[in-house]
């Protein structure tokens, strides 16, 4: 039998995978790729017997090759909180997957495995921006702001490190930094001893200070629009300047357009904090849309779709 672990290459597919291997430590087959990387599933080659894990991608994004690959023989845990349309009902497969905006496949893990290791929960639940979860599930620990903020700071930066067209435009490709946290049975030994998260660190502040400097293009009531160059700095950035936007203004909607090649768009979505609903609603729309409530994108938006993308980004998030 072999273990294959299929994961999203972002904070919280990373954390929610090393809760699991810490727990069952096994040599397994990785298959992961950049944040927007979803279709996953059609890279996995299964033989009968073989024990596949799933995390943090859309089993609706997956739905076809899930089936063939339940056909082989395999055997399926899937954990998830993205959108999943009707969960397949198959004796080889197990489904821990719950759509609602306040949790995280890190927060699944965790509650799978009986909290074993919250403070790995918390940096994958950081990272998907969802602070008070996040201070939730570390709540008994009793934990000092500073180490808190460190926690959100090491979310943040894994989060960072998988928002990219293409793997080599990353820091590190997310396989090679989930090799790095496996390990760290604290997150607070990776981050006082592993030279990646100076790197992460370094690389993010620069690409920051970059996106900081931006204008919205759009700024009207309870949305707000920007537009980012087609540079890798600004692919690597877009997710987390989007994070933080949301933070600070948490009653807005805001929309990070990055262009791209073939006169389209790369868009990012986030919810109001105060109003986690609708982004996976507004692009669903489009054909290359998806996500969840409080975060979603779209791989490629016309350049020529661009107002009816504004109409429509103004209904979704425009409240009474």
């Amino acid at each position: 039998m072999r273990y294959i672990d299929v994961f999203n290459g972002d904070a919280d597919g990373i954390c929610a995978l090393h809760q699991l291997r810490l727990t069952n430590p096994v040599e397994s087959i990785l298959i992961t790729g950049v944040k927007r990387d979803i279709s996953l599933l059609k890279q996995v080659r299964a033989e009968s017997g073989d024990q596949i894990t799933v995390l943090d991608i859309s089993l609706d994004k997956n739905r076809n090759e899930l089936l063939k690959l339940l056909d082989t023989g395999s055997k399926i845990d899937y954990f998830d909180h993205h959108f999943s349309g009707e969960i397949p009902l198959h004796p080889n497969l197990t489904t821990t997957i719950n759509t609602s905006s306040d949790t995280c496949t890190s927060l699944l893990v965790n509650q799978h495995l009986k909290e074993e290791f919250p403070l790995w929960a918390a940096v994958g639940t950081y990272g998907d921006n969802l602070h008070g979860s996040a201070r939730l599930v570390v709540q008994s620990l009793h934990l000092k702001e500073s180490q808190l903020t460190s926690l959100c700071d090491l979310g943040t930066l894994l989060n960072y490190n998988s928002y990219g067209a293409k793997v080599t435009e990353l820091i590190f490709s997310p396989s090679e930094l989930y090799l790095k946290v496996t390990p760290y049975k604290n997150p607070f030994d990776f981050i006082n001893s592993e030279p990646a998260f100076k790197q992460l660190q370094e690389g993010y502040y620069q690409d920051f200070a970059k996106a900081s400097a931006l204008k919205p293009e759009l700024e009207e009531g309870q949305i707000a629009l920007f537009m980012l160059p087609d540079k890798a700095w600004a692919r690597r950035v877009s997710g987390v300047f989007g994070n933080q936007l949301a933070r600070n203004y948490p009653n807005r909607a805001h929309a990070l357009l990055t262009e791209q090649e073939g006169d389209t768009y790369l868009v990012s979505i986030r919810a109001p904090l105060n109003h986690k609903e609708g982004a996976d609603t507004l692009c669903c729309l489009f054909p290359t849309g998806g996500g969840r409530k409080a975060a979603a994108g779209i791989n490629q938006l016309p350049q020529t779709d661009l107002d009816h993308f504004i109409e429509q980004f103004r209904a979704t998030f425009t409240f009474n």
